[in-house]
């Protein structure tokens, strides 16, 4: 099962291309699922079902999803271009709604590693003595998680306007076409429409105007 998230850096700006060819030599055995290169693109070396070899610990791998991040600058920092950044973010926030991870959190505390209800995100320097994700990243994990949170929750806030219309009864209805006559009426007409005389047309030959009112049982 799929509930944990490691982000990597490479320790040196290579692309992906770079980065799939190192691991696919059986003697270094090491491997992560995801590689990001400096210009944006995004490689996976290792399907998502298939554990990776990266966080020096096979129980974290066993339960993550691994990220490789070439950088763009060197030690001790090891930052990452913005076009890497960028597509990180679109990459976990892709992984987290396909593996249905709700929420990324971040706590920055080792003694919190596997209590994925408090702290899903793990970094390889806990597990080996490493710097590994880099000062860059690991100063951005609580960053990372917020942005990527921000778009799960915007994800479900989106209305199936389809379904809600389809649900709706006639006096639902009704009452939302008065709401929306009555927004209408404080909405400027656009230029466009103005030119093509359509909303005037339709208005002279009563298509559109007020609302009937309701008629007593």
């Amino acid at each position: 099962m799929i509930d944990t998230i490691s982000i990597h850096c490479m320790a040196g700006n290579g692309s992906v291309e770079t980065c799939g060819a190192l691991f696919a030599d059986p003697a270094r055995k090491a491997s992560s699922n995801y590689g990001i290169g400096s210009d944006g693109r995004i490689a996976l070396y290792v399907e998502e079902a298939n554990r990776s070899w990266c966080t020096s610990n096979a129980a974290n791998d066993y339960r993550a999803i691994t990220i490789e991040v070439a950088n763009n600058g060197g030690a001790p920092d090891w930052p990452v271009s913005d076009k890497a950044y960028a597509a990180l973010l679109d990459l976990l926030t892709d992984i987290c709604r396909r593996n249905g991870i709700k929420k990324l959190l971040w706590q920055g505390d080792k003694a919190l590693i596997g209590q994925v209800e408090q702290q899903n995100m793990t970094v390889h320097r806990w597990f080996a003595a490493k710097a590994c994700p880099g000062d860059y990243l690991y100063r951005r994990h609580g960053q990372i998680a917020a942005e990527v949170n921000r778009r799960l929750e915007e994800e479900e806030e989106t209305v199936d306007i389809a379904k809600l219309i389809a649900e709706m009864t006639n006096e639902q209805a009704y009452q939302l076409l008065q709401k929306a006559e009555l927004h209408a009426k404080t909405v400027a007409e656009p230029a466009w429409s103005q030119q093509e005389g359509h909303w005037a047309k339709a208005t002279a030959e009563g298509v559109v105007g007020t609302a009937p009112a309701r008629s007593a049982p």
